[in-house]
């Protein structure tokens, strides 16, 4: 019987043969199934790992296991292969929503220097930034029109969004079943005001990609005092920017 949150039997069936092989040397391994419930089931209530329920197993196996697969990018090839299998289907929304969000740092990190030399080279290691909050980390995070992550970036807290916009646009690539170059041009674009800028809609222009970004006021109010010169409002679609939240639902889900 599956149990709320863990693989159903379809999503094993697609990410069974994806996995890597079990070790013969040793001691058994526990199976890869019953390890990925006791992930999912950590990051779906946030809990300690020594918390995690005798049913999947030693909490060390579970997490030595997830830790392992992060350094050697497993989850990362997991989430491509899928990728590339949706839009093989046509199952892909490619109607991009850029955003991000902030994180406060843990009380830990607060043995980064904050003086001397290594200040800048330590702070963008760690992606802590200092602001009003105090130390805090940005996640950068493009999703398809399915609310399903496509790119996420970590910054400093203090990075403006619009500065990260090219890194995110540039991580979103889906390879192809067959030859050919991975897709990595949306339909459209969707973001906030945050990301309302010249060079952002000049870049996504220039790629051919449909621009859904409202404009500011300030923005509005240059350009309606400057008369002609100022020339015409950017296209701006208010049906589908109501599709914006699906990244703040993915966002939601993360966290």
């Amino acid at each position: 019987m599956v149990g709320r949150g863990e693989l159903t039997d379809a999503a094993w069936e697609r990410i069974a043969p994806l996995l890597p092989c079990v070790d013969g040397r040793g001691r058994p391994w526990r199976g890869h199934r019953q390890v990925i419930n006791g992930v999912l089931w950590r990051l779906r209530t946030g809990a300690p790992w020594r918390d995690l329920p005798e049913r999947f197993g030693p909490w060390q196996t579970v997490y030595e296991r997830f830790a392992r697969w992060e350094a050697d990018g497993t989850w990362a090839r997991l989430l491509e292969k899928v990728q590339v299998r949706d839009d093989s289907v046509g199952a892909v929304e490619w109607t991009v929503s850029v955003d991000s969000t902030i994180n406060r740092a843990h009380q830990h990190a607060a043995s980064a220097h904050k003086k001397g030399r290594r200040r800048g080279t330590n702070w963008k290691i760690r992606a802590l930034g200092r602001s009003r909050g105090g130390l805090t980390t940005k996640v950068h995070l493009a999703c398809d029109g399915w609310g399903l992550p496509f790119a996420l970036l970590v910054t400093s807290g203090n990075l403006n969004d619009s500065t990260a916009f090219d890194a995110v646009l540039d991580a979103v690539k889906v390879p192809r079943t067959g030859a050919g170059r991975p897709r990595r041009r949306p339909d459209a674009v969707i973001a906030d005001k945050a990301y309302s800028s010249r060079a952002i809609r000049q870049t996504l222009r220039r790629r051919g990609i449909r621009v859904v970004i409202p404009e500011r006021a300030d923005q509005k109010a240059n350009r309606v005092r400057r008369g002609r010169a100022g020339g015409r409002p950017p296209a701006f679609d208010r049906g589908l920017y109501k599709a914006r939240n699906v990244v703040e639902r993915c966002f939601n889900r993360l966290k």
